[in-house]
């Protein structure tokens, strides 16, 4: 059985991925989480609530950041550390971007730190495909020129840097995915698919920034899950990035047209200016997640949004 360390584990990916592993009855699964006031406590809790008496399973509430908190808190031993925590969301980043830092690239450096003290050797980090920027050279190979455009993509960047030297200095193998825009069960209340369904059910405006012409590459959660979970046995190369998408790209027109067709009812359109710190587009290049992991992502679009809109349904009243 394999001892492993999940960080971000009561947020939206962590909580499917451990779901799935604790399946497979070979992970011991100690999750970290901070319980970070970004969006609601009680929907992290009702994403870890099957498995609170999961005898492969606990949770510790403490902040990453804080150094003595981590040698206080994780007195065990871990074979593997999949780091999915951090401060999410673009734009807010543009008015806290000390926060990012924090949460972010200080809380990596001291769990690498951690890694390399306690001498583990396998450590996945959650990475981002805003580190690419504004880039028309679509769809984006890992070898792209990098040119971040908000505080939240230049922390993900500095994460990656960081892995570099821990791999080369100290032997980690350390596995940067960049995740391209993730959807499905238990996504975040402050993303655009769970925003629009709320609104069109609710008979409220939803917030279209720019023309509808912005495009992304929406990925199913579970496509995502299955790339983390092959890099638990990824035993090749030191240091890998990553893209972790589904190789298609939407326009936002083209995604509210489709959710209001899960619904079954017209979206009110409020429209906006566009962000600062938002891309154009994104699209991913899979070529090389196939090559390594096996990656091939399954779910089509309209299939994704049908599942979350029935999760939706089920659990609205704490949404």
């Amino acid at each position: 059985m394999k001892n492993l360390l999940i960080t971000g584990g009561a947020g939206f990916i962590g909580s499917n991925l451990i779901k799935q592993l604790l399946t497979e009855e070979q992970f011991k699964i100690t999750c970290v989480d901070n319980f970070d006031p970004f969006y609601s406590r009680k929907v992290k809790e009702l994403n870890l609530a099957s498995l609170s008496h999961h005898p492969n399973f606990e949770l510790l509430e403490f902040d990453l950041a804080d150094e003595q908190s981590i040698k206080e808190q994780l007195r065990g031993t871990f074979d593997i550390i999949i780091h999915l925590a951090g401060k999410a969301g673009v734009r807010p980043s543009i008015e806290q971007p000390l926060a990012y830092q924090r949460a972010n690239v200080s809380a990596t450096q001291n769990l690498l730190e951690f890694a390399k003290n306690k001498g583990i050797k396998q450590f996945i980090f959650a990475s981002s495909s805003s580190v690419y920027g504004v880039n028309p050279n679509t769809p984006w190979k890992e070898n792209e020129p990098l040119m971040p455009i908000s505080p939240y993509a230049s922390t993900k960047l500095s994460c990656e840097q960081l892995g570099h030297v821990y791999s080369h200095l100290y032997g980690i193998r350390f596995l940067a995915l960049r995740f391209f825009t993730v959807y499905g069960p238990g996504q975040r209340p402050d993303l655009a698919i769970h925003k629009f369904f709320k609104a069109i059910m609710q008979d409220a405006p939803i917030p279209v920034f720019g023309d509808g012409s912005t495009s992304r590459d929406y990925t199913y959660i579970n496509d995502i899950v299955s790339g983390i979970k092959a890099c638990i046995d990824y035993d090749e190369t030191l240091y890998e990035i990553i893209n972790l998408g589904n190789h298609q790209t939407v326009t936002l027109n083209s995604l509210i047209k489709a959710i209001e067709k899960v619904c079954d009812k017209k979206a009110i359109i409020n429209p906006l200016p566009l962000q600062p710190g938002d891309v154009p587009q994104t699209y991913a290049d899979v070529s090389k997640a196939y090559r390594l992991l096996g990656y091939q992502p399954r779910t089509k679009l309209e299939e994704g949004l049908q599942k979350f809109y029935e999760w939706y349904c089920v659990n609205k009243s704490i949404l």
